[in-house]
């Protein structure tokens, strides 16, 4: 067998072949890293451009016993709440970004959730967007929620604390400040599958 040389010093077809195999693996790089946008941590212009799939959620018991990140995280006024030292009961906590449809599409449902059990559960839905109050002002301002609070954490700690990779993601904590069951991907928070999943943790 012969030792290939360097690159300058092989025949004209030996060099095609070099280089289309190296912009095959160039093609392939981009793809996956334009792939990996879609997680959190990933650039805000690839977050803009970017959803994360419309997958139909369901519930997961796999992580259960795992203790909520100490994050702290802040609205647009610069109010904050730390994890888990102001939970004060179970707390339903949302991962979301204003780029992400389905994150969207539950944050109405979430808002009702939380008016149907107030006093019994806490919502708390955390913005993953990178560029925090710029974003998750106005879409709160215009969606008008009667009861979820623009809570945000543009260093993505929760997501990553978290794990997962995908958003939204929202993870039922109890009283203890340890995860009971979590959701990735697209819920619906009306459905009579959601409310008893609820009622039965926080029944506990």
């Amino acid at each position: 067998m012969i030792a290939l040389g360097p690159s300058a010093n092989l025949p004209p077809h030996m060099l095609l072949e070099l280089f289309v195999s190296r912009f095959s693996f160039t093609s392939a790089l981009v793809l996956g890293l334009a792939v990996a946008a879609c997680d959190r941590g990933a650039p805000e212009a690839a977050q803009e451009s970017s959803a994360s799939p419309a997958s139909i959620g369901e519930i997961d018991r796999g992580a259960a016993g795992s203790p909520i990140p100490a994050v702290t995280v802040e609205d647009p006024a610069g109010e904050t709440l730390d994890l888990p030292g102001d939970l004060g009961g179970p707390v339903l906590l949302n991962l979301w970004a204003t780029w992400c449809a389905p994150c969207v599409k539950e944050m109405p449902l979430l808002d009702e959730l939380q008016g149907d059990y107030q006093g019994r559960l806490r919502v708390i839905t955390v913005s993953q967007d990178l560029q925090g109050a710029e974003k998750v002002e106005p879409f709160f301002a215009a969606n008008s929620f009667a009861w979820l609070e623009p809570w945000m954490d543009p260093a993505n700690e929760l997501g990553f604390g978290i794990g997962g990779g995908m958003m939204p993601t929202t993870v039922l904590f109890g009283s203890d400040g340890r995860e009971i069951w979590r959701v990735q991907g697209d819920y619906d928070w009306s459905s009579a599958e959601a409310r008893a999943a609820i009622d039965a943790a926080i029944a506990e």
